[in-house]
């Protein structure tokens, strides 16, 4: 059992409010217009908006060359790169709270299921939108609009 005096210490360093707060991260935002070939991220604050394109590997030109020997291989190998693509992504969506994948193929819904069934996604808040294509203004205003709400 635990001497008295250390109950008491450990309950007092636990009740200082300044270090507790100091370790609490602001809420960081991130909207993903994507499709199976190329991402477009989109980090959001009250101020400003960065964006990022991520592309998956699995070329046209990678389609045509494997389709030449097989269309199982090439069928295996746009599994594998696509797996790493929203792999890829995964990681890149752990550093964020409040996520928005949107765009016009089922891709968004794809990289959803995966992340869903990885406990590391528990507490982020994903959502998915159909969207259609969009020039990068549009895809920026769909991302403020979406998270404004959180600073109105």
């Amino acid at each position: 059992m635990l001497p008295l005096q250390y109950i008491f210490t450990f309950v007092k360093k636990r009740k200082q409010p300044d270090k507790f707060m100091e370790t609490i991260k602001p809420t960081q935002y991130l909207g993903i217009w994507m499709d199976h070939s190329v991402a477009h991220l989109m980090e959001y604050t009250r101020d400003s908006m960065e964006a990022e394109t991520v592309e998956s590997t699995f070329t046209h030109q990678d389609r045509e060359e494997t389709l030449n020997r097989s269309e199982s291989v090439m069928h295996n190998k746009e599994q594998q790169k696509q797996r790493l693509y929203y792999n890829e992504l995964g990681e890149i969506i752990k550093k964020y709270n409040e996520v928005i994948l949107f765009g016009p193929t089922d891709a968004k819904v794809e990289l959803f299921n995966i992340l869903k069934e990885d406990h590391h996604f528990d507490e982020i808040n994903i959502g998915v939108e159909d969207a259609d294509k969009m020039t990068e203004n549009q895809q920026h205003a769909f991302v403020r609009e979406y998270f404004s709400k959180h600073f109105s």
